[in-house]
């Protein structure tokens, strides 16, 4: 196919080389300059419509790799058999003489780019896009609440964790302050005893002192009598020592700690902080959906002999407009009416009501829808044509003429 479009075609056939600067989709090939002129001129080519090189050169590839001519017989598509949904050169008659509905392709291909399957084509691609955008933007949404989730369940955590180190806080303090205090308890009981104990050790001693002293000054009657007296005392502080002895104030003091069950299982109860779970909610998101329609064959409508047509009112239309000039109808059903004096456009919907108006773009004479949800304005004398965006509501373009143009 880029053979086609770098070569003239013509001129190729006659083994000579040179760039084409056109493109004939009826020839399907390109033509030089020479050729081109020749091909506008001569009988069998003067209607075909051609195009640049560079402009056919935009069209799509899938769309240029389309075949318009017959790949079994190498002939021009002219019928359409509705019921296998496919084009058929002349040849291609003899395999559908059982079809019925043949069709002529020149009567279905008329003004196929204003038809009414192009324009849902069109709208079909911009609900899908529309569509895109509405996910896109809902899938982002979903984005930021899940960081924002995210951050919530993070702080979560740190206070939980921070409640759960403070309660442990709280209970080792008060486990070190009854240790503290179960040690002192224990210690003051040995404490006292050994006071005791010792103050029994001074009176031995001095028990010892006073007997020795006896023995080397003392008479045999002072020995007896304080003897006597020594015994008791002595006696006493025997029955001291056996009390001590038979009571638990010799059993030896230990002290230990017994940790709470659970607190002690913890590290091999509790494996987990806690557990992140993934819910999902039905999706809200109104997506916009045109009426399914079966897809239908574009045949040419007869022409009607206008003797035997019958008018009847449908509608009637308030435009509240004194001077109009010129009226279209949009595919989507509005109404556009345009105004000379005063210079205003308006754009009813399909029910009559108004939808916008434009007033401030000068002369307004005639109108006309020229696809892409444009209409081309005629300014009279102000020598401009103004393009009007009816799905932005507003002025898209300018054009300025050398002449001037009413309709």
């Amino acid at each position: 196919m880029a053979s086609k479009w770098s070569n003239c075609g013509v001129c190729d056939y006659r083994q000579v080389t040179k760039p084409s600067v056109v493109w004939c989709s009826e020839c399907e090939e390109g033509l030089c300059g020479d050729c081109r002129e020749h091909h506008s001129i001569s009988r069998a080519s003067r209607n075909h419509e051609t195009v640049s090189i560079a402009e056919y050169k935009k069209l799509p590839k899938d769309i240029l790799q389309i075949a318009t001519i017959c790949k079994i017989h190498n002939e021009k598509y002219e019928l359409f058999c509705r019921k296998h949904d496919c084009p058929c050169c002349k040849k291609c008659v003899k395999s559908h003489n059982d079809c019925k509905g043949l069709t002529d392709i020149n009567e279905l291909i008329k003004n196929v780019k204003t038809s009414n399957a192009f324009y849902e084509i069109e709208q079909t691609l911009l609900e899908v896009a529309e569509n895109i955008k509405l996910i896109k933007t809902n899938r982002r949404d979903n984005l930021k609440s899940l960081e924002k989730q995210k951050r919530e369940i993070e702080e979560e955590i740190k206070q939980t964790r921070t409640k759960i180190n403070r309660h442990l806080d709280e209970l080792q303090n008060d486990l070190l302050k009854e240790l503290k205090a179960t040690e002192e308890k224990e210690n003051s009981k040995i404490q006292k005893l050994l006071s005791d104990l010792k103050t029994k050790e001074r009176e031995i001693t001095e028990f010892k002192e006073n007997i020795a002293n006896i023995k080397q000054h003392a008479s045999e009657l002072q020995a007896f009598l304080a003897i006597k007296h020594f015994e008791t005392d002595i006696s006493s502080d025997e029955k001291f020592i056996h009390s001590i002895i038979k009571s638990d104030a010799t059993n030896r003091a230990n002290i230990s700690c017994q940790f709470t069950k659970s607190l002690a299982q913890i590290t091999a109860s509790v494996q987990k902080f806690g557990e992140i779970n993934v819910s999902c909610e039905p999706c809200n998101l109104s997506i916009k959906k045109r009426k399914q329609k079966q897809a239908q064959i574009m045949v040419a409508i007869p022409t009607k002999n206008i003797d035997n047509l019958t008018l009847t009112l449908q509608k009637r239309i308030n435009t509240e407009l004194s001077y109009v000039c010129g009226g279209s109808l949009l595919p989507d059903g509005r109404m556009v009416f345009s105004c000379f004096k005063p210079d205003k456009t308006i754009i009813f919907k399909a029910d009559g009501s108004k939808d916008f108006e434009i007033d401030n773009i000068g002369h307004t004479c005639d109108v006309a829808f020229i696809g892409d949800d444009c209409i081309a304005l005629t300014s009279g004398s102000e020598k401009k044509i103004n393009i009007i965006d009816t799905k932005n509501k507003k002025l898209k373009k300018q054009s300025k003429l050398r002449q001037t143009l009413m309709g």
